[in-house]
């Protein structure tokens, strides 16, 4: 049906639908990694290998991976993890193109709604990897970084990978918003610049046992 043709109350009613399905069907993952990045980056381009090793990094050490469920690095990242004992996420949405859902997810889910799927991708997340990519990984990786600012999620790492990629955007933050008083140095330490997978996963991996012994010492 027609989205714009629904009631409201039937569309509080569908977006309801799909909070529920969602955190029923994620509600046994914990400490999950969230990736992101480019779905145009096909099989064998530097991303997308990189990706895939960073997947099968993190589920050899029974991290799960969750990501867009599309294809290119999205793709990559849940095909490096398939194979290992983590679970591998797919949060799928439709749109009019570049998503197509992969077929290294064990765990799919379909969304309508982007709020929803951005909130599925921070609650189980204990850390962020961002990958090149386009207006989607950009309004992830700002999601992500305002929500650890302002204290409404528990801080996690928050890990670019390509340097060559990101410095230009972060040279521009400390240049432009830091020096402007729109940010404050800190707030930029807030960000991990990395060149591979293993750096990031090193990332990921230390505050993750850094969690575990916070946990343990409760």
């Amino acid at each position: 049906m027609d989205e714009s043709k629904l009631p409201e109350a039937w569309r509080v009613l569908r977006i309801q639908s799909e909070l529920v399905d969602g955190i029923e069907s994620l509600a046994k993952l914990h400490g999950a990694v969230t990736v992101f990045g480019s779905a145009r980056q096909p099989e064998g381009s530097p991303w997308y290998e990189s990706a895939r090793k960073l997947g099968e990094l993190l589920g050899v050490e029974n991290i799960p991976v969750i990501t867009g469920g599309g294809p290119g690095v999205m793709e990559a990242a849940n095909r490096g993890c398939f194979s290992t004992p983590a679970d591998t996420v797919g949060l799928n949405i439709h749109l009019p193109e570049e998503q197509r859902p992969n077929p290294y997810q064990d765990i799919a889910l379909h969304f309508r709604y982007f709020f929803v799927r951005k909130f599925m991708f921070v609650k189980y997340a204990i850390g962020f990897v961002i990958y090149p990519g386009g207006f989607g990984t950009m309004d992830e990786l700002f999601e992500a970084l305002t929500l650890v600012q302002t204290g409404k999620v528990r801080s996690f790492p928050i890990v670019l990978v390509g340097s060559g990629y990101w410095r230009g955007l972060l040279e521009w933050m400390e240049h432009f918003m830091q020096e402007s008083n729109c940010i404050s140095a800190h707030e930029l330490k807030l960000i991990t610049l990395v060149d591979s997978a293993e750096e990031a996963a090193g990332v990921i991996l230390h505050h993750a046992r850094m969690l575990q012994a916070q946990s343990l010492s409760e």
